[in-house]
């Protein structure tokens, strides 16, 4: 871990900045991944320090934002300037990055891939991927209305990594829309947890290591290999 650098940066966004936070590989990184949180907390989130600093310390350079907002438009254009700051940055040339997030913001991550493969900023394969931890397929009791018109439009490949009792995202349901997507794509289920990723009897850390390894290990099978 002594290897491990954290680089504090604001990104401008619009008349304002965004703090961010990257946490840097020992060696030159080729492949980032852009991490944000849900509706509440900020970048220093629990889940998301763990797993930033899972996977630096395994060769990826991760970005973590904060972006406060309940607005998902706002979120998502939030996102799209992240992006763009890291694909401008001279410090870490990477050659693609996975876009993350965690509940509200797994779904702005979605949208912004669904907005670039649609539009005529295409990203040029820059984008590998996108991770969605506890992705919000819908309210609470409210199965009948699910947010899965992004994710029907992607194409490139998508790790989903919920809890089998998460209150936002019943089983069958994400597994239904998991079906129709057009994309490669992976679910992993933490078993009884919630939309927290807390479980009954187990620990925190010990939920955080059980996804922190499921999204190195997907990182790696979707990397182009040659890179490596």
């Amino acid at each position: 871990m002594s290897g491990l650098a954290e680089v504090k940066v604001k990104i401008p966004f619009g008349n304002k900045y965004l703090d961010a936070i990257f946490s840097v590989p020992e060696k030159k990184p080729t492949y980032g991944v852009i991490l944000t949180h849900g509706a509440g907390g900020d970048m220093n989130f629990p889940h998301l320090v763990s797993l930033a600093t899972y996977l630096a310390s395994h060769g990826v350079l991760c970005l973590r934002f904060t972006c406060k907002g309940l607005n998902v438009a706002y979120r998502t254009k939030a996102f799209k300037a992240v992006l763009e700051y890291l694909k401008l940055c001279d410090d870490y040339k990477l050659s693609g990055v996975f876009l993350a997030g965690r509940s509200m913001g797994s779904r702005a991550a979605a949208s912004v891939i669904r907005q670039l493969s649609q539009g005529d900023d295409d990203d040029d394969g820059f984008i590998q991927g996108l991770v969605c931890l506890s992705y919000p397929l819908h309210r609470p009791k409210l199965q009948s209305k699910l947010r899965d018109e992004d994710l029907l439009l992607i194409t490139c490949p998508v790790l989903f990594i919920s809890g089998s009792a998460d209150e936002m995202c019943e089983k069958q349901l994400l597994e239904g829309v998991v079906r129709k997507m057009k994309a490669p794509k992976k679910i992993h289920w933490i078993d009884k947890a919630n939309h927290g990723m807390a479980v009954k009897g187990r620990t925190a850390d010990d939920v955080m290591e059980e996804v922190n390894a499921q999204v190195l290990s997907w990182l790696r099978e979707n990397v182009q290999l040659q890179h490596k």
